[in-house]
């Protein structure tokens, strides 16, 4: 038995109805590389089952403490059923990407049953109509819940399931069985020493609230960072339905570093952003509801440091997306000095202070007061932030799933309240070109055009490669030849229409 951190319980006490917790992806694939150029499901099937004990989260389940007087332990679940978590579907006709990115967001709107280990796999054919993938190649979509790993630890997690070559491994055998059998008297144990230490952990927290407001004074002093200001409202912000809708595009890496360039000292993350915030200036523009002050995105942090622990180890900063600003130039630089700023001002706040809070507030205290918010519409009072940007690195090297080649991916994240879009950045490699997909989940609701808001985003990442590639001509040919092969396929697909 292991008891959830502080943080990774606040994953399961705001999880709400309409607001499922979890998180996940869709990595596409193709057969020809596996032998005899064929997957079948029971492979699949064989495969995870030899490396279920590569990671706990295959196996084991959350058990709440007794009248909630504690945060609640993974145990082994002694009923596990591999077939169950594990299910083969297809997609309905025509089966293009259209249909792909319907029953994704179909599926992961679906809450996990907090009955049985907190994870899920669908295996998805008749992809046969999605533009540029061979005939054969099938998808599989993962769904974990966000209490059990975050996004550095998923990325961890993908790996366990994939090789390096088409060849599939066989890992060494699982150990002798080790799980301890469910102790409510532990539990009930655990929770009346906590209680006596909790109020040493608030006072270690008061003792250092000093130095933190003084390095946060110190740095509003010196214009080291700046406060946000009102943040505005928008279409995102509101009561989240249980309805989702998912998408994502796909960028050059090569192309997207070429534009980081444009700045001097930007990253490619500041890049994204860019790009992130020409489309949601385009999109609301053409809804003309663009507010005036910039809208403002929160950015996960990952705050591990390098002692290989797993779950939630995630900070958090607000940043200014700068959408106020037309030009993609003068953006990138302000969206520059922006990023800049939440570091410092993330770093003076101290890189774990979230995590130590969580794990100060009773669990039982933290659902109670977020259920109240959510009935008196104190959620949606005021806004934190617009959308939801987060950057997941991905595997360098090419990965396969029972012999079958990984083509491309995108991740899938989940809503918050008052929140109702959600970007990842993902980064991976495929036959050594390096890619970046920018892929969204969002409310039903609150964007019933998802294919609109795709195209959005990339007509923001050409018109800001027109603008700052237009004398690096290698990178501007790349982002050209990009856009026409794009333009041919869409041709190719009305005339066959």
């Amino acid at each position: 038995m292991q008891q959830l951190s502080g943080q990774d319980a606040m994953f399961i006490h705001t999880e709400m109805k309409g607001l499922p917790q979890h998180i996940g992806g869709i990595s596409i694939y193709t057969p020809a590389t596996a032998p005899g150029g064929k997957v079948r499901f029971k492979d699949i099937l064989a495969m995870l089952e030899s490396r279920l004990h590569l990671s706990p989260i295959f196996r084991r389940k959350l058990v709440p403490v007794p009248l909630g007087l504690g945060q609640p332990y993974w145990a082994e679940d002694p009923n596990f059923d591999l077939e169950y978590h594990v299910r083969h579907i297809a997609l309905p006709a025509p089966g293009d990407w259209r249909q792909l990115c319907i029953q994704a967001a179909r599926i992961h709107a679906i809450p996990l049953d907090r009955e049985k280990p907190l994870w899920e796999i669908y295996i998805i054919e008749g992809l046969d109509k999605v533009e540029g993938l061979p005939a054969g190649c099938f998808a599989m979509l993962l769904k974990v819940h966000h209490s059990a790993m975050d996004g550095v630890t998923g990325a961890h997690f993908m790996t366990l399931m994939h090789d390096l070559g088409p060849e599939v491994t066989v890992p060494d055998p699982a150990p002798g069985p080790q799980a301890m059998p469910v102790s409510y008297p532990t539990m009930l144990a655990r929770a009346y020493v906590d209680a006596w230490r909790m109020p040493f952990k608030a006072l270690g927290m008061m003792k250092d609230a000093l130095p933190t407001y003084l390095r946060l004074r110190r740095g509003f002093a010196e214009h080291q960072f700046e406060h946000l200001g009102e943040i505005p409202r928008s279409r995102f912000q509101g009561r989240v339905s249980p309805h989702r809708v998912v998408d994502a595009r796909v960028f050059d890496f090569a192309t997207i570093r070429a534009m980081k360039q444009a700045v001097p000292n930007a990253t490619i993350n500041d890049a994204m952003l860019n790009i992130v915030a020409g489309a949601l200036r385009r999109y609301l523009l053409e809804a003309d509801e663009l507010p005036t002050q910039s809208l403002v995105t929160g950015c996960p942090v990952d705050v591990r440091s390098g002692d290989g622990n797993a779950g939630n180890m995630v900070g958090f900063m607000a940043l200014a997306l700068c959408t106020d600003i037309a030009d993609p130039r003068e953006r990138l630089a302000a969206i520059h000095r922006k990023s800049s700023e939440a570091k410092a001002y993330a770093q003076a706040l101290g890189p774990k202070i979230a995590m130590e809070i969580t794990d100060l507030i009773p669990g039982s205290v933290l659902s109670l007061a977020i259920r109240t918010a959510a009935v008196t519409g104190l959620t949606e009072s005021s806004v934190i932030m617009n959308t939801v940007v987060t950057n997941v690195p991905g595997p360098s090297w090419d990965q396969y799933f029972c012999g079958a080649q990984m083509l491309s991916g995108f991740s899938l994240g989940p809503l918050l309240p008052n929140v109702g879009l959600f970007h990842v950045i993902y980064s991976t490699v495929h036959n050594k070109r390096g890619t970046i997909t920018l892929s969204f989940t969002a409310c039903r609701r609150m964007l019933p055009d998802p294919e609109r808001y795709a195209h959005c985003l990339q007509a923001s990442h050409d018109e800001i490669a027109a603008a700052l590639l237009a004398d690096d001509k290698p990178a501007a040919r790349r982002a050209a030849g990009a856009k026409g092969a794009r333009g041919s396929k869409r041709a190719t697909r009305r005339r066959s229409a």
